[in-house]
């Protein structure tokens, strides 16, 4: 399996105006295109935080344990409907009540990203796409604070989980 490199992404700029549309390959060769991304941090109501683990064949960050659900927004959908269409996609998960934590921009060395990062707490089943992911689990605080900085997650993950959990 092989991320499409033609799937076009909307063109943002940092307020989230369109301001055209991007292949996913232009946006993560280095070109440092802006675009959209939705995140949604899952946790169960022990305060358990779930994590994906990316499969190997992903071009960015393979093998690596990630933000529950990530993705891109495509070109022309709203926010919140690729929120729902990514957990549905990655997750299983119809029924969720995701409260935003706000938006950023996350620059790496491939690709920069508006990220729309939310949260819900979620004690019901979780069924990772075995397509799209190598499978997942629930993290206790501990564990996640243990790894950080170990090469175990991501380090758009690691950012992201400091920035709104770890005060």
């Amino acid at each position: 399996m092989k991320d499409n490199q033609e799937e076009l992404f909307p063109l943002v700029d940092e307020a989230g105006n369109i301001l055209g549309s991007i292949t996913r390959g232009e946006a993560h060769n280095g070109s440092k295109a802006l675009h959209p991304v939705v995140h949604l941090h899952l946790f169960n109501s022990r305060g358990e935080l779930y994590l994906q683990k990316r499969p190997e064949w992903k071009d960015i960050q393979p093998g690596k344990w990630d933000t529950a659900c990530g993705g891109h927004i495509d070109l022309g959908e709203h926010v919140e409907q690729a929120l729902e269409r990514e957990v549905n996609e990655e997750l299983g998960i119809t029924d969720f009540d995701a409260e935003p934590l706000g938006q950023y921009v996350y620059e790496s060395k491939q690709e920069r990203e508006l990220v729309y990062a939310f949260r819900c707490t979620h004690d019901g089943k979780v069924a990772p796409n075995q397509e799209e992911l190598s499978g997942g689990r629930f993290w206790s605080k501990k564990e996640i604070l243990d790894n950080i900085g170990k090469d175990v997650f991501t380090p758009n993950f690691e950012s992201e989980y400091k920035r709104f959990f770890v005060k």
